[in-house]
Parts: C-alpha cells; structure tokens; sequence
C-alpha cells in the first residue's frame, strides 16, 4: 500500500477527500430538509417539482461536460490542446475568442490562419498562429489595406510552446503586439478570460 502511495497509484486517502464529502452532505441534507418543508407547506406537488428541478440540473450539468459540447463553447483541456493542428488550434482560439465576447472572422489559409476579430467596446485584435513570432520574410501584413485613421489593431502571436528571447525583443521593438505562450494558452483555455491574460494592452 505504501509503495502504490508513493507511486501516486492508490488514490486519494480519506483527509484529500473529506471536504468534499462534508460539503456535499451538507448539500443533500439541506435539499432534504427544504422538500420535506415544502410538502408540509403546500403538499405533494413541492417535492415533485424540486426532485425534477435537481434531475434537469444534473443532466444538464452532466451535457454541458461532454467533450464536443465543452469544446464549443470554448473550454480545452492542455491534451486537447496538444493534439490540435494549427488549423484546429485556430478554430479553438475562435471558440475561445468567442467565449469572451468577441466576433471573430477567420481568413480562409489552412497553412496559416488568421483571426480577425472585435469587441464590443471596439477594440481590434488580430491572431497570428506559428512556431515562433518573427515574421517570415515573404510574409504579408494581416491588413495591407488598412484605412489611414484607424487606430493599429492590437496582434497577438499564439504559440503553444515558450517564446525565446529574440521573439520578446521583436514583438517589444514592433510594438503592439502581444506573443501569448502555451502556459498562457492553457489558462485560457481553461476559462480565464483573454483581457485578464493580457493585463489591460487592449
């Protein structure tokens, strides 16, 4: 037993999961004890309809943690992530984009994507996805036809690995442009909002 322990093979022991049982009985007690109050209130039909409210509740809850489901609406876990080429991680990015208020518009170059995207307070942001942030030299601006007098789109470059150093003086002498890595990425991903991630730059 100890040697599983030690190996991380046996599981949580009762003090890493009593929290978690003690709350939910506190749960279950206190629904109990409302329907019991309910039917001594107003009869049969307050039970009824609570016992069903908590079914419609879990199997929502339930729905909302499939994989495709979470997916959509912009939630990835850091193996999901992993296992996305740069065209799916640009669509997850979309999703994410999305999740946080965003309209977003993805050019059509499956070698590389592109978002376009914007809030609601008018902020611009576009999403360049490659290995690392130095632009290639046949690479083109993302909006060559930008009208004079619009304020520059803030540029985010998405990586999943780590940025090196000459990455952070390129994108800091451009100006900007924010380089988001993978430990950002995963924070994300996991729900953190992307304003949040980039400290007030929008």
């Amino acid at each position: 037993m100890r040697l599983l322990r030690v190996e991380g093979r046996y599981g949580p022991r009762l003090r890493d999961v009593l929290p978690a049982l003690a709350g939910l009985a506190v749960v279950v007690c206190a629904l109990v004890a409302g329907l019991a109050a309910g039917y001594r209130a107003a009869g049969i039909a307050v039970p009824v309809a609570g016992g069903a409210a908590v079914l419609l509740l879990v199997a929502l809850g339930a729905r909302s943690r499939r994989p495709g489901i979470r997916r959509r609406s912009g939630y990835y876990t850091s193996d999901e992530l992993l296992e996305l080429d740069t065209q799916g991680l640009a669509l997850a990015v979309a999703r994410m984009l999305r999740r946080d208020g965003w309209r977003v518009r993805m050019t059509s170059a499956p070698e590389r994507p592109h978002l376009c995207a914007r809030d609601k307070g008018g902020h611009r942001l576009e999403v360049a996805f490659r290995p690392v942030a130095e632009p290639l030299p046949d690479e083109d601006p993302l909006h060559p036809h930008q009208r004079r007098g619009d304020a520059s789109p803030l540029r985010l470059v998405v990586h999943r690995g780590t940025f090196r150093a000459r990455d952070v003086r390129w994108a800091h002498r451009e100006g900007r442009i924010c380089l988001l890595d993978g430990t950002a990425l995963r924070r994300w991903a996991e729900g953190t909002r992307l304003n949040d991630l980039l400290a007030g730059q929008l």
